[in-house]
């Protein structure tokens, strides 16, 4: 896979030399660090899990096209940090043509830009490495008088790399698909555990429990867990009230699994029943979800999957006599904003944000079979709106699944999660005799 991905990218280089560098370590804290996670075009072209590593891929190579630089292998420090795959890890599990020290580069990258016209790499993002390529390029251009010239041409390679992942490979689709199945069970867990009474953060707890019991590597964001009021705030995440009954519980949480992420909002009552204003709510979100899962197939541009549900939210919100007027009129000039104030959805891959252009020109870019595109619209009524019926006020609610474009209809990854009103409330009924909380509830 790794392999078949790096000739792709090479093929499409025109000459020159391409320069990549794995994600530094960051620190959490003093002296500890984050878990770490591999810069994700890295991974996506090499499949080398570890810091301090950088790959250069050379086309023209008789020998050796795949050159790593990774971490010698340090009996101590792997004694303290784990295990490294050293230079010989990396030929013999990773598949370079040569490997290398990291601390062999500045001393080999020189020769190997020497006479190269045109050299890849991404300047800026990882600006502690910029110094080190400009000090090669600053050896290789002393040679002038040798008759050796340095690279005149700079590409960012991040372009084509983005442009490659943006088109799912059969097998990051099954990697996909097995992210939000964990994702999927972790959502019904949640929805299993709660009961008035029991803490946000304590949801949190059951989702990413699933995530790595199912063998994902944690969460692929920061968990969302915002019963009631905090449910109108897109990015909560302190996750620490107490879930009232009859209240609603948004939850935004997903596994990361081989680095690939799902992502799968829901929205759902803390006593298992939906009350009539949170059905009426509910029930206009999800319409316009349904309606936009359905624009999701070839041909039909970025845009048009979010301006369908927006259309299908601002009608909705005419009949919910939170708006009033014309729809055509109330979208343009965007009096839905203060309700819904975030497109429809974004590119999903091994980013939970993934990378792809959204437009091409100045044009909307058109859906292609291999996209994965989530679909989460969403209404927002903050408590403080006197404008909104007080039946609304301090509700939030939004649905969001991953959508696979096909041929034909749209694939819906994350489908195993309940979402129709009639569903969630069947579940939730069927796993109502439990245990009680640890709150008493």
């Amino acid at each position: 896979m790794f392999e078949a991905r790096r000739r792709r990218f090479m093929d499409g280089m025109e000459g020159g030399v391409a320069l990549f560098f794995a994600a530094p370590e960051r620190t959490r804290s003093n002296d500890t660090n984050y878990r770490y996670r591999q810069d994700s075009s890295f991974h996506y072209l090499t499949g080398f899990p570890e810091p301090g590593a950088a790959a250069l891929l050379l086309p023209g190579h008789p020998e050796h096209p795949y050159v790593l630089f990774v971490r010698p292998r340090d009996r101590e420090r792997e004694t303290w940090d784990g295990r490294r795959a050293g230079p010989e890890g990396a030929m013999a599990t990773y598949g370079a043509d040569a490997a290398f020290s990291l601390d062999k580069l500045p001393e080999m990258l020189p020769e190997l830009l020497e006479n190269v016209d045109r050299l890849h790499y991404a300047l800026g993002l990882y600006p502690d490495r910029d110094a080190d390529v400009q000090e090669a390029l600053k050896k290789v251009r002393a040679k002038s008088r040798q008759g050796i010239r340095a690279p005149s041409v700079f590409v960012d390679p991040r372009a084509r790399v983005h442009e490659m992942r943006l088109i799912k490979t059969a097998e990051e689709l099954d990697l996909m698909r097995q992210a939000a199945a964990i994702s999927s069970e972790a959502h019904r867990e949640a929805m299993k555990a709660l009961r008035p009474g029991i803490h946000e953060y304590e949801i949190e707890a059951v989702l990413e429990y699933t995530f790595r019991r199912r063998g994902g590597t944690g969460p692929a964001y920061s968990s969302i867990v915002g019963s009631g009021v905090n449910a109108t705030i897109l990015h909560y995440v302190e996750n620490t009230s107490v879930c009232g009954d009859g209240e609603l519980l948004l939850i935004d949480a997903a596994a990361e699994y081989q680095g690939y992420s799902a992502d799968i909002t829901r929205t759902f009552p803390v006593n298992g029943a939906f009350t009539k204003p949170q059905r009426e709510v509910y029930e206009v979100v999800l319409d316009a979800q349904m309606k936009a899962i359905e624009r999701v197939r070839p041909g039909v541009s970025f845009n048009d999957v979010h301006e369908t549900a927006l259309r299908a939210l601002v009608e909705g919100l005419v009949r919910l006599g939170v708006l009033e007027g014309d729809p055509a009129t109330l979208i343009e000039t965007e009096a839905y904003k203060p309700y819904y104030m975030h497109r429809t959805g974004h590119w999903l891959g091994l980013d939970v944000h993934d990378v792809g252009e959204y437009r091409r020109g100045e044009d909307w870019r058109m859906l292609e079979p291999g996209m994965v595109l989530t679909v989460e619209p969403g209404l927002y009524f903050a408590e403080d709106l006197k404008e909104v019926p007080a039946a609304y006020r301090g509700m939030g609610i939004r649905i969001e699944d991953d959508v696979l474009v096909t041929q034909g209809e749209p694939e819906v990854l994350t489908a195993a999660t309940p979402k129709t009103v009639a569903d969630v409330e069947a579940f939730m009924a069927g796993s109502r005799d439990r245990e009680p909380s640890p709150s008493g509830a």
